[in-house]
């Protein structure tokens, strides 16, 4: 194995400006220019081809990884680990456990593109991904990525210096891709009562909830001169019609002047560090379905609802099943798709440059 790594500062002084420059380009054009360089000449212009000297960084069966190749998947990145790298040294850690992260992907995405494509016993032919299916995609990028504006397209093939026969087979192993994962998560579908049991019992702290309330709430805006009297008689009216049998959803889509009157006053679930002390304290002696008294403030009034109660503590084991069973789910998925992984890489040839 070939191991052609250059010092922390040497990369990021080498990497650092020109992917941004690039990221910049490509985020203002959408597609470059038709005389935009292309990519292998973009490539001389960086830090990963003093790492990986002869421009490949690895061979997956019979395919290269190039430099070109990760610095497309990087370029995208780079702005973020900038924003989040605090100094050169930090910021030349994360871009290179990035692209050897990014290595790996590619290397796992072509292994499983062989292993779609692998004849199967006992079936007579290949799958394939239809026709119709690649068009669609392909139409779907040229509206999304293009405008739907071909020639921006076309010029973005020539910079990349592809042909529209590459790019419909990049979109090809894209869908492949997509559906190897699709295969793998449908694998892990069903988990035990006794597992979603035991990571209950060993996790309630993740289950403990802060006292809180569904609060909707009607407002009236103070009007120049409006007196306090005067407020609290329209919100009398509206307690009143509440108390009458009205549901306080439709007095807020009616009466209430903030913004949420057309959702009938939904402000949707409330802990009590979430408000201010004037709200917080009446609301959080409601029950469920009662009403406070009118809330005078210097800007208006507030009649605060309490259409739903949570009271703190940990969580019983009915109200969270579901969010367990899909925390196990992610956990098994993830850990039968590594498993399926490593397969692929130790029956697959890949070598590393």
């Amino acid at each position: 194995m070939i191991n052609c790594r250059t010092p922390g500062t040497l990369l990021t002084a080498l990497l650092f400006v020109p992917v941004i420059a690039l990221f910049a380009q490509t985020e203002q054009t959408s597609a470059p220019d038709a005389s935009a360089p292309s990519a292998p000449a973009a490539a001389s212009t960086d830090g990963l081809n003093l790492r990986f000297a002869n421009g490949i960084a690895a061979i997956v069966e019979s395919k290269p990884i190039t430099v070109d190749d990760i610095r497309r998947e990087i370029s995208p990145l780079v702005p973020q680990l900038q924003r989040e790298a605090h100094n050169e040294q930090e910021f030349s850690q994360k871009l290179e456990a990035l692209q050897d992260e990014i290595i790996q992907n590619l290397i796992d995405r072509e292994l499983m593109v062989k292993e779609f494509y692998k004849k199967k016993d006992g079936e007579d032919e290949v799958r394939k991904i239809p026709v119709s299916f690649i068009d669609n995609r392909l139409a779907e990028v040229q509206i999304e990525q293009f405008d739907g504006d071909r020639s921006k397209f076309l010029a973005y093939l020539r910079a990349r210096g592809i042909t529209m026969r590459d790019f419909r087979r990049e979109i090809e192993e894209d869908i492949v891709v997509q559906y190897m994962h699709s295969q793998q998560r449908k694998s892990q579908s069903i988990v035990s009562p006794v597992k979603i049991e035991q990571y209950y019992n060993e996790n309630k702290d993740r289950f403990f909830q802060e006292d809180s309330v569904h609060l909707r709430m009607v407002q009236f805006t103070r009007s120049d001169g409006e007196t306090d009297e005067q407020l609290k008689e329209r919100a009398a009216e509206v307690i009143n019609k509440f108390k009458s049998g009205d549901k306080f959803e439709d007095l807020a889509k009616h009466y209430s002047q903030d913004s949420r009157r057309s959702r009938g006053g939904d402000w949707g679930w409330q802990k009590r560090t979430d408000l201010k002390k004037e709200f917080s304290d009446p609301l959080f002696n409601l029950k469920k379905g009662e009403v406070t008294d009118p809330v005078l403030m210097p800007e208006g009034c507030f009649i605060l609802f309490a259409e739903d109660r949570k009271y703190a503590g940990v969580q019983a084991i009915d109200e969270v099943r579901d969010q367990i069973e899909r925390i196990l789910l992610q956990q098994m998925s993830r850990q039968s798709q590594e498993r399926w992984l490593e397969r692929l890489r130790r029956n697959g040839y890949v070598k590393h440059y």
